[in-house]
């Protein structure tokens, strides 16, 4: 029988942004303003009443509330007194073309990433999660890597279309976008989603394809303003 309100700081818990995640979730108090993020396929309720979901993938803002259950949460305060540039001098942050190589991404191109954070395991059915016509009805496992983005008011972060997982985001500090393009140029924008703070991503951008890939639009995140933002990854392990 698992322990209940089991609690760990993340390892991109910082001075900015305070991160933890707890799992087995049952009464846990949440003092002052909360971002909360649903890691799991089944909702996560806070105590008030009447009781409404926090559904899988998504997010809320809680403030001085109690979170009355969950499987697995992302639980994150944040200084919105500092600046949120300053989290990019904190232990472990690196320029994306250190990570990529400057051949793949330009070092001209502010996007920084934090630690990256294993957060345990999910079992789910990626063709049912993702609105399959015909779900596959098989659940598979999914390891789960968290890790934060800054990047610099007005920056374009990239127009892509390559992933091999499922990828959700959660505004934390600053105001930006989730876009969506038919091309890889920015002329043929169809989508643009806004992100404030506590605003999660909670349907995926990509649909299922063949051999256990997953099949994604040309997308990108655009800052409005200086932004700092959690990726959240499901890698199929099985």
């Amino acid at each position: 029988m698992p322990s209940i309100n089991q609690v760990r700081p993340l390892a991109f818990s910082g001075r900015h942004v305070r991160a933890e995640i707890a799992t087995d979730v049952k009464g846990l108090p949440l003092p002052g303003r909360t971002i909360v993020v649903n890691l799991d396929t089944t909702p996560a309720f806070l105590a008030n009443e009447p009781r409404t979901p926090i559904p899988a993938l998504s997010s809320t803002i809680a403030v001085g509330a109690t979170l009355e259950q969950a499987a697995a949460v992302v639980l994150l305060r944040a200084d919105d007194d500092r600046s949120a540039a300053g989290i990019i001098d904190e232990p472990g942050w690196q320029h994306f073309s250190d990570i990529a190589g400057e051949t793949v991404f330009p070092r001209s191109t502010s996007l920084f990433r934090s630690p990256q954070a294993g957060a345990g395991v999910a079992r789910l059915d990626p063709a049912a999660l993702l609105g399959a016509a015909q779900p596959a009805g098989r659940e598979r496992t999914f390891a789960i890597r968290l890790m934060l983005w800054f990047s610099a008011a007005g920056t374009d972060c990239g127009i892509h279309n390559r992933h091999d997982f499922i990828e959700t985001h959660a505004q934390i500090l600053g105001y930006g976008r989730m876009q969506k393009f038919t091309e890889p140029d920015t002329v043929s924008l169809y989508e643009d989603i806004l992100m404030s703070p506590g605003y999660a991503t909670p349907v995926p951008f990509c649909a299922t394809g063949p051999d256990d890939t997953f099949v994604y639009p040309w997308h990108q995140y655009r800052a409005d303003t200086d932004c700092v933002w959690l990726a959240v990854e499901y890698h199929l392990t099985d």
